[in-house]
């Protein structure tokens, strides 16, 4: 690394491990050129939040990279992951335990690739999953849904531009997204499951592209 070329703007592409989160990250990466370089401070940030169940795409941006950012965060999505059908969870992912089973064993592969398609649209509205790093009133969403604590959270507009189912084996479902900025995909497995009347949660995702930054061009050196 050379400072000067960090300090002009410098994007890392990571493929953020399981477990990690986002802040995790951007600690690391910040933590290690601080120390190499003997600096009190320097900027970093990431272009779009991962949940630490989820790997793939997370680009950090240092220095005055960090003024792309945003036009980072506003560029499409691709994700690949998998669904559990016939149960859910309040986290909508694996962060919190199964509830309300119902049977799927009727589900025919054309039941379920017909709801796929009717995500598939210029636009649809979305809720947020009560476990997300939201804000209201001051505090994170999972804050208040830790504790209880019931809060109505409004809807948003989303894009679902492709959503294509690419593996069945019941009761999980393999699939493949493309969607707009401000998709929460554990939202998206959700609401899957009750438009399929069994239920269903998020068991595995991963990012692979934010716009036209690729996963697959990843190097994760800078975390060792």
């Amino acid at each position: 690394m050379d400072l000067d070329e960090l300090l002009e703007g410098k994007i890392f592409l990571i493929d953020k491990p399981i477990n990690w989160t986002s802040f995790d990250v951007v600690n690391k990466i910040k933590w290690k050129i601080k120390k190499q370089f003997n600096l009190k401070k320097i900027k970093v940030g990431h272009a779009g939040t991962l949940d630490p169940k989820a790997t793939g795409l997370l680009i950090v941006c240092v220095g005055k990279a960090t003024k792309q950012i945003q036009q980072i965060q506003d560029a499409s999505k691709l994700y690949s992951g998998e669904i559990k059908l016939g149960v859910e969870t309040p986290s909508y992912d694996l962060e919190t335990e199964e509830y309300n089973p119902k049977d799927y064993n009727h589900l025919q592969i054309k039941d379920i690739e017909d709801v796929a398609k009717c995500f598939i649209g210029n636009s649809i509205r979305q809720k947020p999953p009560i476990y997300s790093a939201l804000k209201k009133e001051g505090k994170r969403l999972y804050e208040f849904a830790r504790k209880g604590i019931h809060i109505d959270i409004p809807s948003r507009e989303i894009s679902i531009y492709d959503f294509k189912i690419t593996k069945i084996n019941l009761p999980y479902v393999e699939f493949f997204v493309h969607c707009s900025k401000g998709t929460y995909i554990r939202s998206l497995a959700h609401d899957f499951g009750q438009n399929l009347a069994v239920g269903g949660y998020l068991t595995q995702l991963r990012r692979e592209k934010i716009g036209n930054y690729d996963v697959k061009d990843s190097d994760n050196s800078i975390l060792s």
